[in-house]
């Protein structure tokens, strides 16, 4: 332990940390650039803060306050001891609604505090598309934001008082009238006054720089307003107290379609007198299906408010008919405002891939113009980009001004690194040439504040480094920051990484099959840190269950990172750190749909744990789950399962069982089936002659824990007029040609011989990927006469559906079988959709309750579920989130807490609070296991429902409904 730890942990009652996974964690922001921490200190008050300064001081190291880490120019990353706010200093003190104040600490995530607010009718204005994670703390640092600014202003526009710590150790409460300036600031300003008066340019996004106008006295001489936007370079925010606006109760969004970008930013200033709550624009590159906008290759964002519904659409209406549009919507359901606006806050991910795949990289993401320049500013930003021979797509604040833009920098090689340096003087240039700020939302960092000069002139940051040394004299805080900057060209958080390809068993398709390249999809927006789900969403339950950021999708993410770099993560594919931090991912694949990036850190983790257990013993768990289907397999051939059932309910036996194979000790064995779902096929007749081919894949799953999803599906399918096969159990010598176009199978021939397909799941999710390939290959052997006709494979099981997908094409990516395979690949669902569109299902009229399977979620898509329910009569919605089992990850021993804590996050609480007569779905084995053992609650696959109901049971059988 070093002198500086142990003296910090003597004065902190926080957490002081100084191992590799702390500083891993805050190694990076959102930014290009990269500082490793010497450590991390969580403080729990003001005192502890002043601790840290305290001892800092002493040993002459930098402090860096961190609030979500989403900060783009690099401000929230630091070489000394990094302040994170977010683990104990984040709670909302009070609110006044008669004042509309609220006071809060720096870690409040913002939305926290709408959630507080809107019972009142109030809100906090600013609202960056960071909002579900950002901080209270680091947009007053930044002097956040986001899409209501034309309406509510910046982040300095609705604080009050603010209560900081000085390098120095000083106390102040900041507020107007000079209230808490340090000594010699006044003077500073007074003896100023004439260029502090002239050398700000007038627009509503200029946060560039210290905002020292806000101190002249026909400003209020406002200090709190003056710290704003400071990037915890002047003090450390302890406590803030800020104002709150009113709330419209009712709004609607108005979508205006313009035929370019350049069209819609001319337009944009021209909304500005109808008062509306946003003018936000976005160009087509960056809407993955234009399908929900109004035609149009740009569109415009316009929310209007009012005190109905009527009044805001009205307004909404008006600004439709005052524009000059190629086409418009105006959407007053909430949801539907929801899902337009979830469009636009996705930018900020989505923009880091070009519609080719290449990577796009912020460091020039916020520079502002005033309104009414936008439209030639954007045509000399665009000519700019094509003199460097860049990429980018402009989107943002269009009302204010502040456009947001990721470009495709080469940051990887010394030519890159050149141009990128070249671009940012020039376009530097043209911004100030048009009158704006270098940065209009997200603050300069290291990215801009090297450019200060080229906008406000040597002189003025020559005061802006007198002012700073007035607040803290030894450059304590956050040093290369705002004044004498570190280059903008310099510790690039991709010159540690390796040059050439790392070897790795996946083929990473999107990515060049570069795992380097896929560890940096990771831009660190951070959205999976949200703290509460909505709607579908499935990201991140671990990190939601915990709280931990080692245990989200990015921290992850970081950790790998750091082991490629191997700077601070030294022991590579060995690293403990790496391993315990994926150790709570539940492989749920919800990053790989709910993250703007589609970051998939199920993938990474599968094969992380390849080379990690490389050569060595794996856990229990992986052999006792990870080969599942080989022990179900023994069982159904010597037809041990009433044994093995007996035993499992035997408590010493249990027990035993449950020690030896990593099983966590709270949770019960499941039952085996005593016939499996093939041996039941083989003894029955098929009812259908003619109809559509279509080969139900017997999962393990289905085969030998819950064979009545195989007989119910069956039945359903053939009463859909469906002629049903099994894929092959040996392969054939060569498929009998039917009429030169299809291949005629004969579904008993599919029978005969022994092997069994297998999707290699277990195998892929425990990392076992030699084997899973050796399964995988073998299974492609088999299903070679399948291939060789135009039948689907109808996959029960969403879990086994999404391995074949996806994991088995990029993990058998050089063999052609894997791909046409997943491409035959069909839910239960979409199989009836396709194959027999003309099928109506038995009406139920029953509500239903249940969560959408993650896996479906993240790769299958339930737009086919969702029909079929509805043409049942199946009302209402299922959850979203994660059932927290997620195949053996909920089994494994010391998951047990994590995976319920997931499971009461949603799914639990829809099935506790339906109504009586609620059929409870649940299509994946995993979620019906942890209804079972958590709830008591029997959860049905939709084709158990739909059987039921043709066989005449749906009224009296009380095992459909709740």
């Amino acid at each position: 332990m070093t002198d500086l730890e142990a003296e910090l942990r003597k004065v902190v009652r926080g957490d002081v940390g100084f191992d590799v996974t702390s500083r891993a964690l805050a190694t990076m922001d959102a930014s290009n650039y990269r500082r490793v921490p010497l450590g991390v200190v969580a403080p729990r008050d003001a005192d502890d803060v002043a601790g840290v300064l305290e001892v800092c001081r002493a040993h002459r190291v930098p402090v860096v306050p961190r609030g979500g880490g989403t900060s783009i120019a690099g401000q929230a990353t630091g070489t000394g001891v990094v302040l994170d706010f977010t683990r104990h200093m984040n709670r909302l003190v009070s609110l006044d609604p008669e004042a509309r104040t609220a006071v809060v600490q720096p870690g409040l995530v913002l939305d926290r505090l709408q959630e507080a607010a809107a019972p009142h009718g109030l809100r906090f204005g600013p609202d960056p598309s960071t909002h579900s994670r950002c901080t209270l703390g680091g947009m007053i640092g930044n002097n956040s934001c986001g899409s209501h600014s034309v309406a509510w202003g910046t982040t300095a526009d609705s604080v009050r008082e603010l209560d900081v710590i000085t390098a120095p150790g000083r106390r102040l409460r900041l507020g107007r009238d000079w209230s808490g300036a340090p000594e010699g600031l006044r003077e500073l300003v007074d003896g100023e006054l004439a260029r502090l008066r002239t050398g700000f340019p007038e627009l509503p996004r200029r946060i560039s720089g210290y905002a020292l106008d806000a101190l002249l006295p026909e400003r209020g001489a406002d200090v709190a307003r003056s710290f704003c936007g400071s990037e915890g370079t002047l003090g450390v925010l302890t406590e803030a107290v800020v104002r709150l606006v009113e709330a419209p109760r009712a709004r609607a969004l108005a979508v205006l379609g313009y035929a370019d970008e350049s069209a819609a930013a001319e337009a944009a200033a021209g909304l500005l007198p109808y008062g509306p709550l946003t003018v936000e624009g976005m160009a087509a590159d960056l809407v993955p299906s234009p399908a929900a906008l109004p035609r149009g290759a740009a569109w415009l964002f316009v929310e209007t408010g009012g005190e109905t519904a009527g009044e805001a659409r009205a307004r909404a209406e008006g600004i439709v008919g005052a524009a000059d549009v190629v086409d418009a919507l105006v959407v007053t359901d909430p949801a539907g405002q929801r899902a337009l606006w979830r469009i636009r806050e996705d930018a900020s991910g989505t923009a880091t891939r070009m519609p080719d795949g290449t990577e796009a990289w912020p460091g020039w993401e916020d520079c502002a113009v005033p309104p009414a320049r936008l439209g030639p500013y954007l045509r000399d930003f665009r000519a700019l980009l094509a003199a460097h021979g860049l990429r980018g797509t402009p989107y943002g604040h269009f009302g204010d001004g502040c456009i947001h833009v990721r470009i495709d920098f080469d940051l990887l090689t010394e030519p890159g690194i050149a141009r990128f340096r070249r671009f940012s003087e020039e376009l530097a240039e043209l911004v100030v040439t048009h009158g704006g700020s270098l940065s209009g939302e997200h603050g300069d960092g290291q990215a801009r504040a090297e450019l200060l000069p080229r906008m406000y002139g040597p002189e003025m940051v020559g005061l802006f480094e007198r002012a700073k040394g007035m607040w803290d004299p030894d450059d304590l805080l956050n040093p290369g920051m705002l004044v004498r900057p570190a280059p903008l060209d310099a510790g690039l958080r991709f010159s540690v990484l390796p040059r050439e390809p790392v070897d790795v068993a996946f083929g990473y398709p999107s990515d060049g099959g570069d795992f380097s390249a896929a560890v940096r999809r990771c831009v660190g927006v951070a959205k999976c840190r949200t703290t509460s789900v909505s709607g579908s969403a499935v990201m991140c339950p671990s990190f939601r269950a915990t709280g931990e950021e080692q245990h989200s999708t990015r921290g992850r993410a970081r950790l790998l990172h750091e082991m490629l770099a191997g700077e601070v993560v030294t022991d590579g594919w060995r690293s403990t750190q790496v391993r315990d931090a994926l150790d709570l991912c539940l492989s749920c694949k919800g990053c790989r749909s709910d993250c703007p990036v589609e970051v998939d850190m199920a993938t990474y983790k599968a094969e992380f744990l390849h080379h990690h257990y490389a050569g060595r013993r794996r856990p229990a768990a992986h052999y006792a789950m990870g080969r599942l289907p080989v022990w179900l397999r023994a069982v159904a051939r010597t037809r041990t399962a009433p044994l093995v059932n007996a035993l499992a309910r035997m408590r010493p036996f249990a027990w035993t069982a449950k020690r030896l194979g990593g099983i966590a000790p709270e949770r019960e064995i499941p039952r085996v089936a005593t016939r499996t779902f093939s041996r039941w096929w083989e003894r029955r007749r098929a009812s259908v002659q003619g109809g559509d081919l279509v080969v139900l894949w017997p999962d393990t799953f289905t085969e030998y824990l819950s064979p009545s999803v195989g007989r119910a599906a069956v039945r359903v399918l053939e009463a859909a007029g469906l002629r049903v096969a099994l894929p092959p159990t040996v392969r054939l010598a060569k498929p009998p040609v039917g009429d030169g176009r299809t291949v005629a199978l004969d579904p008993l021939s599919l029978l005969r011989g022994r092997g069994h397909v297998c999707c290699g799941l277990t195998y892929v999710s425990t990392g076992q990927l030699d084997r899973a390939r050796v399964v995988l290959r073998r299974t492609l052997d088999l299903m070679e006469p399948v291939l060789e006709t135009e039948a689907p494979v109808v996959v029960l099981e969403p879990s086994c559906a999404a391995a074949l997908r996806t994991d088995v094409p990029e993990l058998l990516h050089d063999d052609p079988r894997a791909a046409r395979l997943a491409a035959k690949v069909r839910t239960f669902a979409e199989t009836l959709e396709r194959h027999a569109p003309d099928w109506t299902p038995p009406r139920l009229d029953r509500p239903v309750a249940g969560q959408t399977h993650c896996h479906q979620h993240a790769v299958l898509g339930d737009a086919a579920d969702r029909r079929l329910r509805g043409a049942a009569q199946l009302t209402g919605e299922l959850s979203g989130g994660c059932c927290g089992l997620a195949g053996n990850f909920g089994f494994e021993k010391g998951h047990y807490e994590v995976s319920a804590a997931c499971a009461e996050e949603q799914l639990l609480p829809s099935v506790r609070n339906a109504p009586d007569g609620t059929v409870v779905l649940a299509d994946g084995f995993s979620c019906r296991t942890q209804l079972e053992q958590l709830a008591g609650v029997r959860g049905r696959h939709l084709a158990e429902v739909l059987a039921a109901a043709l066989e005449g049971e749906a009224g009296n059988d009380p095992e459909i409904g709740r």
